[in-house]
Order: C-alpha cells, then sequence, then structure tokens
C-alpha cells in the first residue's frame, strides 16, 4: 500500500462556489479556473469548464446554460460538478499503472452537514478520486497563510469567499470555534445587481456587478468618492442604458449592511471563545483570508468593530488551496470520509 501511495499524484482541492484550485504537493497551484460548467441542455454534454465556460455568462444561446454549480460553498448541482471535477482531475493527472487514482483533500466549510459532507466525497470519488478527506476551510485558510497554529496559542481566521464567510479560532492544529455565514462575495454580487435593477430600473448580469464591487465597492467609508460608469439593460423597454454609480451610493444602500453582518459575525464568534485564546487573538491579530476579504474597507471595518488589527494575508486568494497542498503530507493520519463538522461543533459548544 505505501508503494501505491508513492506513486499517487495527491491533491488539495479548494472546492469554492466562485472558484476551484488544485494544488499538487510538490507542483503548487496548478489548477485555478472558475467554478462554473457550461452545458448543452438538448443533449446534457458538458461544452466548457472554467473560464471559457465563465465568459459565456449571460451570452449562450438557448439551448447552451452556463451555470455555477456550487452554490454557498456547497454542491447545488451534482452531476455538473462531477463533470466539472472530471475534467479538472484529468488536466492535473493521468491515471496509469503505474500512478493510480489521486487522493484528495476537499475542503469544506465550517458549516457544512453530514449530508453536503457525503455529497461532496461521493461527487469527488465519481470524478476520479480514490479516497477522499476533508479539511474545514479556515483551518486550511491559516496552514496556507503560513500561522503558527500547532502551539497552544489562539489565532483567529476569517475566509470570505466566494459563497461563504468562515470565522474560526484555531490553536493546536485544530478549529476550538467557529462560524460559517452566506454572505460572501457573490452575495454582494447579488446584492449590487438587484439594488441597480431597484433603484435605477436597469439590469446588469453578474460579471458588471462583480466588477462594481471590484472596481468601487466598499464596506467602510471612503475617504474620497469614487464612481463608474455601467451598462445593463432597462427593465422596462429592454433597451440599453448607461448609468452612473457611485461608491458612497454602494456604501450606503447595498454594502453596509452586509459588511456590517460579517463584523457582527466575528464579534459573536470572539464573545464564544476563551478568555485566554480571545488576548491571544488580541496580541496576534486577526488573519483575513479569501477573495472577499479583498473588497475596499473590510480589513479597517474589522479593526473598528473589533478593536483588533486585522490584515490581509499574502495571496489570500490562494490561501485554502495553499493549505490543502501542504495538508497532503498529514493525509495517512487523516480520517477519511465525513469529519461531522457539525456534529463535533455542537458538541464542543456543549
Amino acid at each position: 500500500m505505501k508503494l501505491f501511495n508513492f506513486f499517487s499524484n495527491d491533491l488539495g482541492v479548494d472546492l469554492g462556489s466562485s472558484n476551484v484550485l488544485i494544488n499538487m504537493d510538490d507542483k503548487g497551484v496548478i489548477v485555478r479556473e472558475p467554478s462554473v460548467v457550461a452545458v448543452d441542455k438538448n443533449t446534457g454534454k458538458v461544452l466548457q469548464v472554467g473560464a471559457a465556460a465563465r465568459n459565456m455568462l449571460g451570452r449562450t444561446p438557448g439551448n447552451v446554460v452556463a451555470m455555477h454549480p456550487i452554490r454557498d460553498g456547497v454542491i447545488s448541482d451534482y452531476e455538473m460538478t462531477v463533470k466539472m471535477l472530471q475534467i479538472l482531475f484529468r488536466s492535473t493527472t493521468k491515471s496509469t499503472l503505474f500512478t493510480p487514482k489521486p487522493r484528495v483533500i476537499l475542503s469544506v466549510p465550517s458549516g457544512i452537514t453530514e449530508m453536503e459532507e457525503r455529497t461532496m466525497i461521493n461527487a469527488a470519488i465519481e470524478a476520479g478520486a480514490r479516497r477522499v478527506y476533508l479539511i474545514e476551510e479556515p483551518l486550511a485558510a491559516a496552514i496556507g497563510a503560513n500561522l503558527d497554529i500547532g502551539a497552544p496559542n489562539g489565532h483567529m481566521v476569517v475566509d470570505i469567499g466566494g459563497g461563504t464567510t468562515d470565522i474560526a479560532v484555531l490553536s493546536m492544529n485544530a478549529v476550538a470555534v467557529s462560524s460559517s455565514l452566506k454572505i460572501a462575495g457573490i452575495a454582494f454580487d447579488e446584492a449590487i445587481a438587484h439594488y441597480v435593477r431597484r433603484r435605477h430600473g436597469v439590469i446588469i448580469g453578474e460579471t458588471t456587478a462583480e466588477e462594481v464591487k471590484i472596481q468601487i465597492g466598499s464596506v467602510y467609508p471612503l475617504i474620497e468618492d469614487a464612481s463608474m460608469v455601467v451598462r445593463g439593460r432597462e427593465a422596462r423597454t429592454g433597451i440599453p442604458r448607461e448609468l452612473m454609480l457611485t461608491a458612497s451610493e454602494l456604501y450606503t444602500n447595498v454594502l453596509k449592511r452586509m459588511g456590517q453582518r460579517i463584523a457582527d459575525e466575528v464579534q459573536s464568534v470572539l464573545e464564544d471563545t476563551s478568555p485566554e485564546l480571545v488576548g491571544d487573538i488580541a496580541r496576534n491579530g486577526i488573519t483575513l483570508t479569501g477573495g472577499g476579504c479583498q473588497i475596499a474597507g473590510m480589513a479597517e471595518l474589522l479593526t473598528d468593530h473589533t478593536g483588533i488589527p486585522c490584515v490581509i494575508a499574502d495571496d489570500p486568494d490562494s490561501c485554502v488551496a495553499y493549505g490543502c497542498g501542504k495538508s497532503i503530507s498529514w493525509m495517512n493520519h487523516m480520517t477519511e470520509g465525513p469529519i461531522n463538522i457539525a456534529r463535533k461543533r455542537l458538541m464542543r459548544q456543549g
């Protein structure tokens, strides 16, 4: 069995709502693709996966649909997730007599249920994994951000991805307290698109909404206002229309509330944490990871709300994938299959 594992190309997989990143221990991140699938509705055939499929969002003919098979950090379309992973796994390695199917470490949100765990495991196995091990996203993010979580010393990670915001206090290579919130990057995009339609009567696509978030979105008051011209379709007439959006308008009407929800959840996790670990966190600061943490003002908002310095990790988009890759060396000591995160968390709280 050890010889079999020696030839195995083991993978660490960050299966996110926005992107899929695959890390091979000796090569680093070798796949970085949007988690989007374009499929022909008439035949069920997958036409494109990743960036090519993402470019089709909102631009496909009637028989082709581009979709996100992962929603809120878990699988929303099982069949499309399997097909997407099959294609991405094949791009990393070829299974032969001497290179068997890979073992996979898969990151999952802290709030995942046992049924959702099993669904993700089964999808990875059906896609070509030989064995599947799960790791909580904030734990993987802390490892990927090079935090020293092995000692009895508390660290807090706030991982804001595409589908979920995972908040965790970590110590001795384990999660002490955690919470998962379904407010993250995609929710920001959807809220912006909804506001533009409701307030201005203009329909914009999710790609445009994401560009607005990146360019002028902020969850903290800006010293200087910014603006952006947005093009969409007028809801009433269907004709093209341009409008000017400002950062202050979006902050006041959309993003302020969503940022506050995240800040309140971080505060709630701190309140559930032991005084000793909170003292450690006050000294160590709070580390932000995930693509969503890069929205303007997030570090400032959390620092202001908690009174604890918050810093954005280096390459925050990739921290979970890096952590999954580093965890490959622990694979022989990890528990295969479901890890019952929700049940363990309830036991800790009890």
